[in-house]
């Protein structure tokens, strides 16, 4: 059985793969590692690319494309290894051994199942908008980072460089994960397609008495926005109605009346707001948003129970008790550490 298994989503991105995967193969080299590109049915030529200029990378062939979430559980039900690496596409590996000490911090910690290094811009001096150095999720459900905090992201001078296993969970841009932990959750859900899949996932493996880390002594530096742009209405209504299903799914019972509530209030307001300013297509992505999250819900019950009765967390830690949003709009504080326990 293999140590790690690098797993490259790939859909459409055969110049992402030109680009990025000699980047990763050439510092992800070791006798007990490989580097596996999945193709979620690309209509491209990124299998010709694979086939001509990699020829000893592995690929899985999907038969249509799944999206991240469901894309991620085919393709790795194909690979036998200890840890896997989900790794997009759009990232670039400078590090030469990048993976070691995120390998040795997971051997050190059984209790952490999965962790992230320090994600960068391509730019190399500011963290990037989706994992920065490590996430976690506010009173009312939004994800944050330390590093980035709403659209405010931090330049690196090496402010979070310590090792944290109390994050609330790992980028899905670079998360290396235990095998047995990954499917003990049951994996990535599928019906997200794609967006706050990872955040979902992390959540659950932490309800099951899990850790989640950031390693910053391993970096990567990602492209980002390369399937859907910030901004784009189907990402606004993947992340507003897939932040509604996270929460459904895996908020204790003493604290879901409240936290949904607020929310719909919440997205209510951001509706509002894209009209304001006009933009009406993503203030019609909000609103279908929260139509799907009703529509869906009922399928989750049954799940929402199972998840519940596997409860180790206690539920006082299943969200940071701050506002990002009072925190960001109205005391101005626009980094981690200018929040925190403030």
């Amino acid at each position: 059985m293999l140590r790690v298994a690098v797993v490259i989503l790939n859909w459409n991105g055969r110049d992402m793969l030109m680009r990025y995967l000699p980047t990763v193969i050439r510092h992800s080299s070791a006798d007990d590692v490989a580097v596996i590109v999945a193709d979620n049915a690309s209509t491209d030529d990124s299998l010709q690319i694979l086939q001509t200029h990699f020829p000893d990378v592995r690929t899985i062939v999907l038969d249509r494309n799944y999206g991240f979430a469901d894309g991620y559980n085919r393709a790795l039900r194909n690979v036998e290894a200890q840890y896997y690496m989900l790794l997009n596409s759009d990232v670039e590996i400078r590090q030469p051994h990048w993976l070691d000490p995120m390998l040795e911090y997971m051997d050190t910690h059984p209790t952490v199942a999965a962790c992230q290094p320090k994600l960068l811009q391509m730019d190399g001096n500011t963290f990037e908008y989706a994992g920065a150095a490590g996430g976690y999720i506010d009173r009312w459900g939004y994800p944050y980072c330390r590093g980035r905090v709403m659209d405010t992201v931090e330049t690196d001078h090496g402010q979070y460089d310590n090792p944290c296993m109390d994050i609330h969970w790992a980028t899905g841009a670079a998360m290396l994960v235990r095998s047995d932990a990954y499917w003990q959750a049951g994996g990535l859900d599928a019906r997200f397609f794609c967006h706050m899949e990872e955040i979902d996932l992390c959540w659950r493996l932490r309800i099951m008495g899990w850790h989640i880390a950031c390693v910053p002594a391993s970096t990567a530096h990602h492209l980002g926005g390369a399937t859907l742009a910030q901004g784009n209405p189907r990402k606004t209504l993947l992340n507003f109605r897939n932040n509604l299903l996270m929460l459904y799914k895996n908020l204790p019972a003493n604290s879901l009346h409240l936290v949904m509530t607020t929310r719909h209030l919440l997205d209510a307001v951001a509706a509002i707001r894209f009209l304001l300013t006009g933009d009406a297509a993503n203030a019609r992505a909000v609103i279908k948003a929260l139509k799907q999250y009703l529509d869906m819900r009922r399928h989750y019950v049954d799940e929402r129970h199972r998840i519940q009765e596997l409860r180790k967390l206690s539920p006082q830690d299943d969200l940071r008790p701050l506002s990002i949003l009072w925190q960001y709009y109205v005391r101005k504080r626009h980094t981690y550490d200018a929040m925190i326990e403030k």
